[in-house]
Order: structure tokens, then C-alpha cells, then sequence
């Protein structure tokens, strides 16, 4: 899974959503990621069909909103995303959330056959808690192979990094930026302006150093350079350790039936 990843919520316009996507492929980009919940399969299928890429040098990821993780609803909900995204299989197939109709025996029966009937490569899980990450394990067959979860210099999620590092598992992170937080942030710009970046670069190559992969969303060509340039950003370790004392704790995303909120 290629460390920097291009990141589609919000990408519903017909027209924005393939050209971004087929953009950052022909930037160099290799990984794309998507949700059931983000209506853009299509769309992104688009992009990538638009593209001189070849399917198997995308690392492809969507995931399974909460209401479709009953086995049934899953089986069915992961073919839909295929059809969707007009390829004939996902490289991760992800569990949105560990909410609703998740049940880790069920979600994980239905993952696990989803694997065998060759519909994804991979399974992963989003958002869990550490008690959820060991019970998820637990109820997975297959190896589950990422943990997408929000984490960028404002919310570092230690804890959350940390389980899921100790089980083998590859952490992501979503809002990287922190929906545009980490501009203007002081110690981040401060870092910047020494390396005459963006805050979007600072941000991507502290993740980098934490081994977390990041998928940020872009639309604009710009962004998206902007963002693929972070990959030849070193930060020292003054630098690095400047971000790691930040006592922020800034999350942007926060549903009432986050795994935290209960």
C-alpha cells in the first residue's frame, strides 16, 4: 500500500471527481481510496478508467457503510462497490465504522468470504477503538491489513496508533490536514516557512515519519502536487519533535455513534 494515498469524500461532481482522480494517477499517485458512504464509487471507477494507469498498479480501497454489515448486506453491499467502481475486484475492502450492524462475527464472516470469492485482497477496519481492534482480530479469518482512522499533528491518536501497530496492522490516517486546520497552526507554519512549504507538506511528512499512510482529499491539480511533493520533504528531528509535543486534541470528525462517544 503506497504511503500516500488520494483521498475522494466529497467528490460527488460528475465532472471534478474523475478528473481529479485521473490527474493524480497520471501525477504518480497509486493509491485511491472511496466509501460506499461517499456515493462516488462510480465516479472514481471513472477516473481510473480515464486513466493511462493500469488496474493493477492501483491500490484500490472502499468501505462498507454501518447499515450493510449484517453478512448478508455486506456480501451484497461489496459486489454493489465493484460493479460501482467497474473493476472486478477492491485491494481493500474496509468496515466503515464499527456501528449499527456491525457485529464482529457476522461483519467478519461475510469479510472473510469476501476474500475467498476474490471480490477484495484485503480486509481493514476504520475508526476502532484498541479494545476493537484486538475483537476484531479475533473474529477475522484473514488477516486484517489497515486501520483507517483520523490522525494528523492536532489529533495524534497514540493510543489508537500504538494497538494498531502492535497487531501487525498498517495504520491510516483520514483528515490528514484536519480539514485545513494545520493552516495558520504556528508550530506548523513556523516549520513550513524554514522549508519555504505548505502546512499541507509539513503535516503528510510528519505522518510519514510516524509510519502512518495518509489520503488526503484534493481536488485541484494544485493540491494534489502540493500534497505528492510532501514525499521528498525530511523534517529534522528538532522538527519532528516540536509536532510531537503538540497537547491539541482537535477531531473533526465526531458522530454520535463514534466508538468514543459510547
Amino acid at each position: 500500500m503506497p504511503m500516500l494515498g488520494m483521498g475522494t469524500w466529497e467528490l460527488t461532481d460528475e465532472q471534478t471527481c474523475p478528473e481529479a482522480v485521473a490527474t493524480a494517477l497520471e501525477m504518480g499517485y497509486r493509491h485511491v481510496d472511496t466509501a460506499q458512504a461517499y456515493g462516488n464509487e462510480h465516479l472514481v471507477g471513472d477516473g481510473i478508467a480515464r486513466s493511462e494507469v493500469d488496474r493493477e498498479d492501483i491500490f484500490l480501497a472502499t468501505k462498507i457503510w454501518n447499515s450493510d454489515l449484517g453478512y448478508d448486506d455486506a456480501i451484497d453491499a461489496a459486489y454493489d462497490a465493484v460493479d460501482n467502481l467497474g473493476v472486478d475486484s477492491v485491494d481493500l475492502l474496509y468496515v466503515h465504522w464499527p456501528a449499527e450492524a456491525y457485529d464482529p462475527v457476522e461483519t467478519f464472516r461475510a469479510f472473510d468470504e469476501l476474500v475467498e470469492e476474490g471480490v477484495t485482497e484485503r480486509i481493514g477496519i476504520s475508526n476502532f477503538e484498541p479494545e476493537q481492534i484486538e475483537e476484531a482480530q479475533a473474529a477475522a479469518d484473514h488477516e486484517i491489513f489497515a486501520h483507517q482512522f483520523e490522525c494528523h499533528p492536532l489529533l495524534q491518536q497514540e493510543a489508537v496508533r500504538e494497538a494498531t501497530v502492535e497487531h501487525g496492522i498498517e495504520p491510516v490516517a483520514y483528515s490528514p490536514l484536519a480539514r485545513g486546520e494545520v493552516f495558520g497552526h504556528e508550530v506548523i507554519s513556523d516549520i513550513a516557512g524554514t522549508h519555504n512549504v505548505s502546512e499541507a507538506q509539513v503535516s503528510l511528512a510528519w505522518l510519514r515519519e510516524q509510519g502512518v499512510t495518509a489520503i488526503p482529499k484534493a481536488s485541484s491539480e494544485a493540491h494534489l502536487h502540493d500534497n505528492w511533493a510532501s514525499l521528498s520533504l525530511q523534517l529534522d528531528d528538532g522538527e519532528l519533535a516540536a509536532i510531537d509535543e503538540l497537547a491539541e486534541s482537535r477531531r473533526m470528525v465526531d458522530p454520535d455513534f463514534g466508538p468514543w462517544n459510547r
